[in-house]
């Protein structure tokens, strides 16, 4: 928490520096168009008084007019240049500030976003380490019955997945963002895989019931490693949001030749102002210091890119009648099924 408010106060702080500076450089560009428009004005008397002084040296008294017109027009000229300048160069440092200050919040928000990550990660990557070597401990130690080794190794094998699947986030997220990663794409039976997919699921999350409505005989052509990826990202990502021993939907259907692919749980909801954050790398909502919820803020991250790769689109809107519910689209199904 005290990190947290730290880095809030440092912001708060640069922004009033920030804020301030660019207050000084805005009244100091007043202040010396104030001064040129003063300086004209002078400029304007003094000539005026000259040309008084030697009016006895025209001959004519419409040359005496002619020549304050001249002068008029002069001062009018200096007028429009100083305004016509101020503006430019007020503008220019408005524009010039503004695009400061967007790269500059930019910057401190991936900061905080890393930081973030890394207080993430770092338990996420601690947590199964220490239950897989407390359980093996607990085997080398002691003489335990059939069933209680059977529930260690099971548990055992459930975090070491777990920090599997973390690895896999990382190290897919980094060939994401340097777009080295080539999906590899086959002609898939998507309706069986995300059965299996659920199956496995079930087993390794005994806290919620996962229940699946699939449309059956569902091709894609797809990468069958990112196709779990994204639906075990989705599905944890309820399991983490989702009261425990509340149901986790997972449907596949066909809707005027598109298809569809919804997860959706009974958890508390996204907040509208929250959703179009979520997809961003290591957004996860709330404070990092505070949060109970596991996670890398990856997943949906990663859950985007993939579906984007394989020519779709996600949403996520509210669950009914209550909860969240991201729904996948893929408009060109009908060129892709079997």
């Amino acid at each position: 928490m005290k990190r947290s408010s730290s880095g809030l106060q440092n912001r708060k702080v640069i922004t009033g520096i920030y804020i301030f500076v660019l207050a000084y450089t805005v009244l100091q560009l007043v202040w010396w168009g104030i001064l040129l428009h003063h300086q004209s004005k002078q400029i304007a008397r003094y000539e005026q008084t000259e040309l008084t002084h030697r009016v006895h040296e025209l001959t004519q008294p419409a040359e005496f007019m002619v020549e304050m017109q001249r002068l008029h027009k002069e001062q009018q000229m200096r007028t429009f240049k100083y305004v016509g300048e101020g503006i430019i160069f007020l503008v220019l440092i408005l524009a010039g500030a503004a695009l400061v200050y967007r790269a500059v919040w930019k910057q401190m928000r991936l900061s905080q976003q890393q930081e973030n990550f890394m207080m993430a990660v770092t338990h996420e990557l601690k947590s199964p380490i220490a239950v897989a070597k407390l359980n093996l401990e607990t085997l080398r130690r002691h003489q335990l019955d059939e069933e209680k080794r059977a529930k260690l190794l099971d548990t055992t094998i459930r975090e070491t997945n777990r920090l599997d699947q973390l690895c896999d986030n990382i190290l897919l997220a980094s060939q994401f963002e340097h777009q080295k990663y080539q999906p590899f794409l086959e002609h898939l039976d998507f309706s069986r895989l995300l059965q299996s997919g659920v199956d496995e699921l079930q087993s390794r999350t005994p806290s919620h019931p996962l229940t699946a409505d699939i449309l059956p005989d569902v091709w894609l052509n797809a990468d069958k490693f990112m196709m779990h990826l994204m639906l075990n990202n989705l599905v944890e990502n309820a399991v983490k949001y989702a009261p425990k021993g509340s149901p986790i939907r997972v449907r596949l259907y066909e809707r005027d030749k598109t298809l569809k692919l919804e997860i959706s749980d009974e958890g508390q909801g996204i907040p509208l102002g929250e959703r179009s954050k979520i997809f961003m790398k290591f957004y996860r909502i709330g404070n990092e210091n505070t949060r109970k919820s596991k996670g890398s803020g990856l997943g949906l991250y990663l859950t985007k890119k993939i579906v984007e790769q394989h020519g779709g689109s996600i949403t996520v809107r509210d669950n009914v009648p209550q909860g969240t519910c991201f729904e996948i689209t893929w408009n060109d199904y009908s060129l892709q099924s079997a």
